[in-house]
């Protein structure tokens, strides 16, 4: 056939060939499978933070089978209720999403958001959920090329900068605190995370006290769990600007969008946030506003990676760096670095760090390991390169109840 443009030279064009459906049929989706999964932290080995002791962690594995048989994993986030964001994967998306191809992580998160979040609000449910799912589909992705997560993104295997975190790095007496935080940089990290949100004059002297130990060849990163109040922030921003601090990350609920401002004028230590921020929408305000200037997604909670890749866009166009928050299993891991070796505007990757995590040492068959330089790399397998031994899931039953008290 012949196709002609008014102005233009005709140019003369193939008929379109039929759409071939034998080979994208292996791909749809034909069964998707949630696990909640818990484990309690022994007496010795827990961690008092700004929201609490933690007394267990919790999350929830994702799986997807298609027709042809390749299965994917994915880790949505507990959000405190690791029952219910399985059953929401179990019921609601798994309606959703059955019989739609795999490949299309795009066509999915919009039938889910459309269905869901655009019509209910920007609930943090459903986009914990639709996290470990987009994940999964991710995984299955690049199992069907034999690709690398991070070369399907665009990326390429290259050295993150890590810092130690996790549910670590507490509220111990100074001189405890200074011996896990050189028995971390003994392991190789060049950077660190301290947890605040005790009170504001233990927090400065906790920081003060770990800059003396470990000099100024450190990063010092500091995390309040939104345990602040605005004179909290303002009494400790001094402390934090005199021993170079990094950052201060979240010492407020993060819809408190008036304190942030406030304390942004308070010292020089820059203002961080993102973990509890859901999808790209509620990313908008944060990067308009100007004031949180260290952008944290979680991708096992603000929409997978699809989402991730999108916020991380829109960073870019502030030149704002992603430093994502991890959540507790090498899927959510392995994830993070992929992305961060995929985007323009790499950040730090949290490591976790945490004495006691059975989910990190047991569940999974890969972990991130930091070099001498302090840096991190993906995974080199096909997909996340992750695989989840499905017989250890048994072994972590659900524990109903709050994760901290």
């Amino acid at each position: 056939m012949t196709c002609y443009i008014r102005g233009l030279r005709a140019v003369a064009m193939s008929p379109a060939r039929p759409t071939d459906h034998t080979e994208t049929s292996t791909m749809r989706i034909r069964d998707i499978t949630a696990y909640p999964v818990s484990f309690p932290i022994p007496a010795d080995k827990t961690v008092s933070l700004g929201i609490g002791r933690a007394v267990k962690r919790d999350a929830v594995i994702v799986r997807v089978q298609t027709e042809g048989g390749l299965v994917g994993w994915g880790e949505s986030h507990a959000g405190r209720a690791p029952g219910a964001v399985a059953q929401l994967v179990n019921t609601t998306l798994r309606q959703l999403a059955l019989g739609m191809e795999a490949t299309d992580v795009v066509g999915i998160w919009d039938r889910i958001y459309r269905m869901q979040l655009a019509s209910h609000g920007m609930g943090a449910a459903c986009a914990i959920a639709m996290s470990g799912l987009d994940m999964a589909l991710w995984d299955i992705r690049g199992k069907a090329v034999d690709w690398p997560v991070w070369r399907l993104l665009g990326g390429h295997d290259r050295p993150i900068r890590a810092y130690a975190g996790g549910v670590s790095l507490g509220h111990q007496p100074p001189a405890e605190l200074v011996e896990e935080a050189q028995g971390v940089l003994a392991r190789g990290y060049r950077a660190l995370k301290l947890r605040l949100g005790d009170n504001w004059n233990a927090d400065a002297t906790r920081v003060a006290a770990v800059r003396a130990a470990v000099g100024d060849g450190v990063d010092i990163l500091t995390d309040a769990n939104a345990a602040y109040t605005l004179d909290d922030a303002r009494r400790v921003m001094p402390t934090l600007d005199d021993n170079g601090v990094g950052w201060l990350e979240e010492p407020f609920p993060p819809h408190d969008h008036r304190r942030y401002a406030e304390t942004r004028t308070f010292g020089r230590t820059p203002l961080a946030a993102g973990e509890n921020h859901y999808t790209r929408f509620e990313f908008h305000r944060l990067l308009e506003d100007g004031v949180v200037t260290v952008v944290q997604p979680d991708l096992s909670k603000t929409g997978g990676i699809t989402e991730g890749m999108r916020i991380a866009a829109m960073a870019s166009a502030w030149k704002l760096r992603i430093n994502p928050h991890t959540s507790l299993t090498g899927l959510n891991v392995a994830a993070s670095i992929h992305m961060l070796c995929s985007i323009d505007n790499p950040g730090y990757f949290e490591a976790d760090v945490s004495r006691h995590n059975p989910f990190r040492d047991q569940l999974t068959d890969w972990q991130a390991e930091v070099d001498a330089d302090g840096n991190v790399r993906p995974p080199s397998g096909p997909g996340l390169g992750v695989e989840i031994d499905e017989a250890a899931l048994a072994a972590f039953p659900v524990i109903d109840g709050p994760g901290y008290v």
